[in-house]
């Protein structure tokens, strides 16, 4: 409510953008904690490790806000707060609201532990890099219409901002390589089998492919604008589904079906 109502009600055309004060980075890095310690309790607090699809999207849009004040110190994105800061708080309510979480076994497993925060930050840089497409596309669309907001103003010029994009779809896409390789690994150090063809490894592996083709796209072919935006948002939704949208179905859907 804080960044909303002083981004659109004292931000002026004719004004410079406005940054992030010390006092509001002291107050969304308190934000964070706070959703740190929400998630600390959810994810430990009865013995064990508890996961779902409601703990999942807290904890990705979590550590996306924790990469975004990180890089709110080098580059300027205020509108992602208008996007984000509403998100990741509903987000911490989910929990709440679907509490159907799953025991997680061998997580005292290096394996483990190493696929899943490596495919933590994958999918969080992923989160990232789909917000900001969002903002790209709504700012492309106001631009070309000629309505530009006070907010839109403020903005970068969307080449700097397509050039951050892509800085972070590079990083996820080599985390979300490695969470697919680790992910081998790990099903074949307890399991003893390669990975299991599932939703989650097809939804993987077809996100996978998505950015795989905008990246080659990108330097082969030159791909930006709309077209660069669509693949970006397709394939965070097929990653999405991977893991959030089956979790969903199991723990929401089929549950009340039963």
């Amino acid at each position: 409510m804080h960044f909303w109502r002083r981004r659109r009600g004292t931000l002026t055309l004719a004004q410079a953008p406005v940054g992030l004060r010390l006092d509001e980075r002291a107050l969304l890095l308190t934000a964070l904690a706070l959703h740190a310690l929400t998630l600390s309790q959810e994810l430990f607090g009865a013995g064990g490790m508890r996961f779902g699809f409601s703990l999942a999207l807290s904890l990705m849009l979590w550590l996306a806000l924790v990469l975004y004040w990180i890089e709110s110190f080098y580059t300027r994105l205020e509108g992602l707060q208008m996007i984000g800061l509403p998100l990741a708080a509903a987000s911490v309510l989910l929990p709440l609201l679907f509490p159907g979480q799953h025991l997680l076994f061998n997580v005292d497993s290096l394996a483990f532990r190493t696929h899943f925060l490596v495919a933590m930050l994958a999918y969080s840089l992923f989160t990232l890099a789909a917000l900001h497409a969002l903002l790209m596309a709504v700012a492309g669309k106001r631009l070309h219409s000629g309505r530009v907001s006070p907010l839109i103003a403020s903005l970068p010029p969307l080449m700097t901002m397509e050039t951050l994009l892509f800085r972070l779809i590079h990083v996820a896409f080599v985390l979300l390589t490695l969470t697919v390789i680790s992910g081998v690994f790990f099903s074949e150090a307890l399991f003893g089998k390669a990975l299991p063809f599932d939703h989650k490894t097809v939804f993987a592996i077809v996100a996978w492919f998505i950015f795989a083709a905008l990246l080659v796209g990108r330097h082969l072919r030159g791909w930006r604008g709309r077209l660069a935006l669509r693949w970006t948002l397709a394939g965070f939704i097929a990653l999405l589904l991977a893991y959030v949208g089956s979790r969903f179905v199991i723990e929401v859907i089929l549950a009340r079906a039963t």
